[in-house]
C-alpha cells in the first residue's frame, strides 16, 4: 500500500519547485509521480505527418521521486509525514504523523 496516492494533493520537499503544491496525477513506477503542475520541461518534438503531430517544444510534466514530496495536511497547510493505522472494522488507513488524523475517512 502506498503512503501518496493518485488524487492526494502533495507539497515539494526539494528540488526547483520547492514549496510549490500540486495534485498527484498518476505513479510513474514504485518510486516515482507525475504531480500537476511541477518538474515541467521543454521537450523538443519532431513533426510526424503519418500519426497527424506538428513539430515543435512542447512543456509537459516530468516524473518527480516519492522522497521529494510529502502529503499536504490540510488543518496546518504543511507537508506531513503519513503512517498506516489498522482501525478496529480491520480497514487498513493512513494518518499523518503529526496530529494523528486520518487521511481517508
Amino acid at each position: 500500500m502506498n503512503k501518496i496516492r493518485k488524487g492526494d494533493v502533495v507539497v515539494v520537499l526539494a528540488g526547483k519547485d520547492r514549496g510549490r503544491q500540486g495534485t498527484v496525477l498518476r505513479r510513474v513506477g514504485d518510486e516515482r509521480l507525475l504531480v500537476e503542475g511541477v518538474n515541467r520541461v521543454k521537450k523538443h518534438t519532431r513533426p510526424n505527418p503519418m500519426k497527424g503531430e506538428v513539430g515543435g517544444i512542447v512543456e509537459k510534466e516530468a516524473p518527480i521521486h516519492v522522497s521529494n514530496v510529502a502529503l499536504l495536511n490540510p488543518s496546518s497547510k504543511k507537508g506531513d509525514r503519513v503512517g498506516f493505522r489498522t482501525l478496529e472494522d480491520g480497514r487498513k488507513v493512513r494518518f499523518f504523523k503529526s496530529n494523528g488524523e486520518l487521511v481517508d475517512a
